[in-house]
């Protein structure tokens, strides 16, 4: 049968701009206020041992309640990360980038952006950002309990090796 242009469908396009207030609850309001003092609150959960960031209430493993606290190291391993070099509306201008973070006493990783590094040779910049590589979390000088309060930035190679061990 042959396909006429009314069945092609009509697209109209358009935006939604819409305010909101998110209701952030107990437990990423504590990690939150952690960040206002430039601490990294991690939920733990005392049966599987396993220690969550970002933090949650109920453990995967046990099926239980998180029914502890662990404050995260300042440094940590790359666990996976990209260079974004398409504009995104809200966003820097690209290229930057973005990892995601297993900080020192902690079990998951933890998705943030990544400074201080020349992104204009993107696949050289994507080999000093290859799993594995040590960071190091770095806060803006007052936070204001917000996942902008800090980002992520390349340990020395030497630093990062040394600590490494």
């Amino acid at each position: 049968m042959a396909k006429h242009k009314e069945d092609e469908g009509m697209v109209i396009p358009g935006e939604w701009h819409v305010r909101y207030n998110y209701s952030v609850g107990k437990v990423a309001g504590k990690f939150f206020e952690g960040l206002k003092q430039k601490k990294i609150l991690a939920t733990h959960c005392s049966k599987s041992g396993i220690a969550y960031l970002p933090p949650r209430a109920y453990c995967e493993r046990a099926f239980e309640p998180c029914d502890g606290w662990v404050e995260a190291g300042h440094e940590g391993v790359i666990e996976a990360a990209t260079i974004v070099t398409a504009q995104f509306e809200g966003l820097p201008k690209p290229p930057y980038a973005i990892a995601y973070v297993r900080l020192d006493g902690v079990s998951t990783a933890l998705l943030n952006f990544v400074k201080g590094e020349d992104l204009s040779d993107v696949p050289a910049a994507a080999a000093r950002l290859k799993p594995g590589t040590r960071v190091r979390v770095a806060f803006v000088s007052k936070p204001e309990g917000r996942i902008t309060d800090f980002h992520y930035v390349l340990l020395p190679e030497k630093e990062g090796r040394r600590r490494k061990r």
